[in-house]
């Protein structure tokens, strides 16, 4: 028989070497680099896509910067026409420090880069935050942001808005962040210390100081501490519910004050001119909307997965009560908003972030306290699940792709550059342009802009709010008389009526519903100026016009300025 002890003469067989485990910090990375990665990778599908409305905030930082003011152009009436100062204040240091506005980084326009790399920094910072809540409740913490991450970039609602130069992924950020400190404060039963209600506080305020919907995350904190709240912490509760108030309210308050003393109003333009109305219970059926973006299979296997969670004692049933109240606010934020005309629910950003979050430690938690059947067949009905809809999401994300809504460098070149053009073919060196567009427009133009829907221009905003059109008219003809007009679609309803319209101005170029350029007739009284102002118009113009439209996900020049020249195609 041999024996397997080693002979007198034979060394002894070296015990095997113990096995090698990533750190802890290497799965997070994986989890969090891979979930941004995901979410990067479907943004660059968007191509160098910015929306119109982002430019009104870069065209404000932009002047701000040069030591201008608050005002849509240098030289312009001062006004707040952006309703995201924290988003803003980040595109003035940028712009401050030479990383936006400037001109190209590594061959890519920096208008462009710039908020696309801060909406990307943004999105890793709320993968992160789904690494950091479900470290708390599982080892598997890397995989869960990995999987909540891969969720969000699926989303093309999430990842549209989040690229879009608009402040969506810095609100995310805040909201998601401030439901993962409840959430972790919650599972440690640290709920009502002070650190967590300041902390909760300060991130309510960044909501509420990067969009004005923000202002309803200022309920979270006391929301929970109420389904905390008993007899023997009540005093403890009270404090603590105080202090998250004064952390909202010195950061808000200081704002809304400077507001008020600058502009003399409580709402930026933007918020005034669209005249949010008082919510009613009616509108709360909104929130179907969300629903039918995702998929009803989706919902339903949401809620039943967080039901079961919430069904069993935990750590994690402790810390998903604030997680879903602070979801539960984001959809009340979405649902009493006025819908917006831009699609692909662009208020529901938070919804999509917190959704994948708990979405994903709920299935997470039940795969776990699940037998071998029962994992089976839950992970075949998730498969189902993100199928259908995946192919939701797919089509979404294609059709946006061919029709992106109002590119920045479509309004750019057709109501800056083109109208540039018109006011050198008529001799024009100090006029104005009204119009409905007015981000690009105030980027490239020359011309004073003059926004008809009232978002950068006070009165304006006022007459929209009270819907005092024949006012707004008066104010128009008699006191702005614009040297340009250019009206399309509903926009200048009222304007485009008025008999003065066409007393005043005559026609430079027309396509029916897709808009009418004007200017005034006592700008052009030489008939020769009129004619070569036509000429242009009938001749260049719809080549310009079709070469912008043919490239919706293409930029516009290394740089944007001020009486900038279109380029005519070559025939």
């Amino acid at each position: 028989m041999l024996s397997t002890k080693p002979s007198a003469q034979q060394p002894a067989t070296k015990s095997a070497a113990p096995a090698r485990h990533w750190p802890s910090w290497g799965y997070a990375l994986v989890g969090v680099l891979g979930g941004t990665a995901l979410i990067g990778w479907h943004g660059s599908r968007f191509g160098n896509w910015i929306i119109d409305d982002a430019a009104i905030t870069f065209a404000y930082a932009r002047t701000v910067a040069e030591g201008h003011g608050v005002a849509l152009q240098p030289g312009a009436d001062p006004s707040e026409g952006f309703s995201n100062p924290s988003w803003f204040l980040l595109l003035v240091l940028g712009r401050l420090i030479g990383l936006f506005d400037h001109g190209t980084i590594l061959g890519v326009p920096d208008y462009v880069l710039f908020p696309k790399a801060l909406a990307l920094i943004c999105c890793a910072g709320i993968v992160l935050a789904c690494y950091y809540a479900a470290r708390k409740v599982t080892r598997w913490a890397g995989l869960t942001a990995l999987v909540s991450g891969a969720l969000m970039a699926a989303n093309p609602s999430f990842v549209i808005w989040c690229f879009s130069g608009l402040e969506n992924s810095l609100f995310a950020l805040a909201v998601t962040w401030l439901a993962v400190v409840m959430f972790r404060a919650a599972v440690d039963e640290r709920f009502l210390d002070g650190r967590t209600a300041l902390i909760a506080g300060a991130l309510a305020a960044l909501a509420a100081l990067t969009r004005p919907d923000g202002l309803i995350y200022v309920a979270a904190y006391p929301l929970v501490v109420l389904l905390f709240v008993d007899r023997a912490n009540l005093g403890t509760s009270i404090r603590s519910t105080l202090l998250s108030a004064a952390a909202f309210a010195a950061p808000v308050g200081a704002y809304f004050t400077w507001r008020y003393l600058e502009f003399g109003k409580l709402l930026s333009l933007p918020a005034l001119a669209k005249n949010q109305e008082l919510p009613e219970f009616t509108d709360l059926s909104r929130s179907d909307e969300l629903l039918q973006y995702v998929g009803a299979p989706a919902g339903i296997a949401f809620a039943v997965l967080v039901g079961m969670v919430l069904l069993r004692p935990s750590r994690l049933r402790a810390g998903m009560i604030p997680l879903l109240v602070t979801l539960t606010l984001a959809v009340v934020a979405f649902a009493v908003l006025k819908p917006d005309w831009m699609g692909q629910q662009r208020f529901a950003t938070p919804v999509w972030a917190l959704g994948a979050l708990a979405g994903t430690l709920a299935a997470g938690a039940v795969l776990r306290h699940s037998g071998v059947r029962g994992r089976v067949v839950l992970s075949a009905g998730l498969v189902v699940v993100f199928i259908l809809s995946g192919n939701l999401f797919a089509a979404a994300s294609e059709k946006f792709r061919e029709a992106p809504t109002v590119p920045t460098c479509v309004v750019a070149e057709r109501w800056g550059r083109i109208f540039n053009a018109y006011a050198d073919i008529a001799g024009v060196d100090q006029g104005s342009l009204l119009l409905p567009d007015v981000g690009g427009a105030a980027l490239t133009s020359r011309l004073r802009v003059v926004d008809m829907a009232g978002l950068t221009e006070p009165r304006m905003a006022e007459f929209w709010a009270d819907q005092q059109w024949a006012e707004l008219n008066d104010y128009v003809f008699e006191e702005v008389r614009p040297t340009f007009v250019h009206a399309h679609g509903a926009w200048g309803g009222s304007i485009v009526a008025d008999p003065r319209f066409d007393r005043d101005y005559v026609e430079i170029r027309s396509l029916d519903k897709k808009g009418v350029d004007r200017v005034r007739r006592d700008a052009v009284p030489n008939p020769l100026v009129l004619e070569e102002l036509l000429a242009y118009a009938k001749n260049q113009v719809p080549a310009i016009e079709a070469a912008a439209a043919s490239a919706p996900l293409g930029h516009c020049g290394a740089r944007l300025r001020p009486g900038e020249l279109p380029t005519v195609p070559a025939r």
